[in-house]
């Protein structure tokens, strides 16, 4: 039999243990649920709905500052197909993870072309190795460091026949980034939860700080998901055209002008919140020593996968989203939302540890489709979870989060001064 958390937040928990593919019991709080008599009760339902009633209890309240970290959880599985002009076919373009994109990395050069670029950047980690059959660990983090060190000073020592394929090394790495960037061009369904979790987010009294969005993906679904539900979005770039970065304007919001000094205060306009992008984005190019932002970008600025990473994140304009990251959760009453995100990123981690170690307001929050209790990376965030309330795990697919995340009040500054007219009472009674 084995064990599985669903939700842990201090001594409060769900856990769930099975008997083979089915939840044979259920433990509240590290006590095992008595269903009675109950016949044949959904005992994974039952416990799904009492983890969602305890993290929307902890999501009811109004934090101050709101901040929300998305990882690749909040991308897999989600856009529309495309369809290709030159081949005339519809091709599925979904949000995929790391092995996923290794796998089209590997359709795209073949399965010898890879055999033989790993080989030639020493990339040996194999899940399975029998005879001349090998089935390799798919890393493609670690395969791209290895070739960016290699392409310096390896060169494929054959000599190119009709039948042999020299390997260029540089040329081989291009060709796996531009299949990265395609992978991450998607379009935004009609179903995305980006659409609802965006909504439910910023419904906040509009005197508080805006929403902090980072997400760590190179796609534009939190940016589509903003446009169509009309948001204005503050990402650092320009509201005039091209649209330029620099990061004062971060610095930016937006008021209504007409009553912005009714009473001598601002008035904020609702529907507003701010996206930051660590990583960079498929629609981010750099043009004249500017970085603007549009469509069709054939080089964008994107941080790939590989241990050189950490470094480029101290470069522009990756060095600003990572300076505002740590700033807002330096912040008073401050909440951090993950979504999907692994802990894997060694900067960013270094940020919430230091949250959680020296802002005694803070509170995280981690959503991911499942509480991994083995991962080195992930270990000690699970281990503080069970001794302390301010950490929050949540076994939950992004879209079901999106789902039960819960709808808090909307605040509109327009109520508060609406006057009520009775139109229908006699004046000839006054």
């Amino acid at each position: 039999m084995s064990k599985k958390y669903l939700f842990i937040n201090g001594h409060k928990s769900v856990a769930v243990e099975y008997d083979g593919d089915t939840v044979s019991e259920v433990y509240i709080d590290g006590n095992r649920y008595d269903f009675g008599d109950e016949v044949n009760p959904n005992k994974l339902d039952f416990a799904n709905a009492i983890k969602r009633k305890k993290y929307a209890e902890l999501l009811n309240n109004q934090f101050e500052n709101l901040v929300i970290l998305s990882g690749a959880g909040s991308s897999v599985g989600i856009g529309q197909n495309i369809i290709d002009d030159v081949l005339e076919i519809e091709i599925e373009r979904t949000g995929k993870i790391m092995s996923d994109l290794w796998d089209a990395v590997e359709a795209k050069l073949t399965t010898p072309l890879l055999e033989k670029f790993c080989d030639l950047v020493t990339y040996t980690k194999f899940e399975l190795e029998e005879g001349n059959h090998r089935r390799y660990d798919k890393n493609l983090e670690k395969l791209l460091s290895l070739a960016t060190i290699a392409k310096n000073f390896v060169v494929d020592p054959i000599v190119e026949t009709d039948e042999i394929k020299k390997i260029d090394i540089d040329k081989t790495i291009k060709i796996i980034e531009q299949l990265i960037k395609e992978n991450c061009t998607l379009k935004l369904p009609d179903d995305a939860p980006h659409l609802l979790f965006i909504e439910k987010i910023t419904k906040r009294k509009v005197t508080l700080p805006r929403v902090k969005v980072f997400t760590l993906n190179y796609d534009t679904l939190f940016e589509q998901a903003g446009r169509k539900k009309n948001f204005t979005i503050i990402d650092g770039f320009s509201f005039s055209h091209p649209r330029t970065f620099s990061g004062r304007n971060f610095d930016l919001d937006i008021v209504s002008r007409n009553s912005s000094r009714v009473k001598e205060e601002d008035n904020f306009v609702q529907k507003v919140f701010h996206l930051y992008k660590p990583h960079g984005s498929v629609d981010w190019t750099k043009e004249n020593n500017e970085i603007i932002q549009r469509e069709n970008v054939e080089n964008p600025l994107m941080i790939f996968p590989k241990d050189s990473k950490y470094e480029s994140s101290y470069e522009q304009p990756y060095f600003e989203m990572m300076s505002r990251f740590q700033q807002n959760l330096r912040n008073e009453n401050v909440l951090l939302v993950c979504i999907g995100f692994s802990f894997n990123d060694k900067h960013l981690v270094t940020a919430i540890i230091e949250a959680l170690e020296q802002n005694p307001s803070f509170q995280l929050v981690v959503v991911n489709r499942s509480i991994d209790q083995t991962s080195p990376t992930f270990r000690p965030i699970f281990e503080a979870s069970k001794k302390h309330s301010i950490i929050t795990l949540v076994s939950e697919l992004f879209k079901d989060f999106a789902d039960n995340y819960p709808d808090l009040k909307s605040y509109n500054q327009e109520d508060v001064k609406k006057i009520i007219l009775n139109l229908n009472s006699n004046t000839d009674e006054q």
